[in-house]
């Protein structure tokens, strides 16, 4: 039986208190092979029935990244005219994705369609396909951290758009766009509480008790 003492759980702590959502990156390339290591990582992570639903599609292509930059664009500016003017205008300030930016980047899905794990688990929350591949993206966002590699994960993106430009499988599922790269600073409060868009909750706010 593994062990895990109190000063490796105080470092777990100051890892997971340190994950952020990264928007702004250096230049510097990753070392060679960072990405698949970083993806062997997620895939230990638990799945429903055992079904390994994650698909990854590492992003080198310069006119795919051209493309999903586009996307991005279009759907956060659209985004953008959704506000009253007022929220609008702190909007448009907010730093909402580094796909211009990043030096690796990759798309992440779900295998609705996948037959592994025999529809274990799935028969009243399908959802857990997409659930268990959320637990991936996590568990890498984690290793990434760990490594000093900062993690932005950008959804405001036209799920069918993407798959036409990735060209994948129908029963693919997007889940987000993976940036990574070295940060250009650290800090651990999120970003979007720096820019005054939103506040930390208290866990207790989430709790309730029958």
């Amino acid at each position: 039986m593994i062990i895990f003492d109190d000063g490796f759980r105080t470092r777990l702590l100051e890892l997971f208190t340190w994950r952020r959502d990264v928007r702004r990156f250096r230049p510097d390339p990753l070392p060679p092979g960072t990405l698949e290591r970083l993806i062997h990582i997620a895939c230990l992570s638990p799945s429903v029935g055992l079904s390994q639903p994650w698909r990854f599609v590492i992003v080198d292509d310069p006119a795919r990244r051209r493309a999903i930059a586009e996307v991005f664009e279009a759907c956060n500016a659209e985004a953008l005219s959704s506000h009253p003017r007022a929220l609008g205008d702190r909007y448009a300030k907010l730093k909402l994705a580094g796909v211009k930016e990043a030096p690796a980047q990759l798309t992440v899905f779900a295998d609705r369609g996948t037959g592994v794990g025999h529809g274990l688990g799935r028969r009243t929350i399908p959802e857990m396909i997409e659930y268990s591949v959320v637990t991936a993206v996590h568990t890498m966002w984690l290793a990434a951290r760990a490594e000093g590699i900062g993690f932005g994960w950008v959804s405001i993106l036209d799920p069918a758009r993407m798959a036409e430009i990735l060209d994948v499988p129908p029963d693919w599922h997007l889940i987000g766009h993976l940036c990574l790269g070295y940060p250009e600073a650290e800090t651990k409060i999120p970003e979007l509480e720096r820019a005054e868009w939103e506040n930390r909750k208290l866990p207790s706010k989430a709790i309730i008790r029958r």
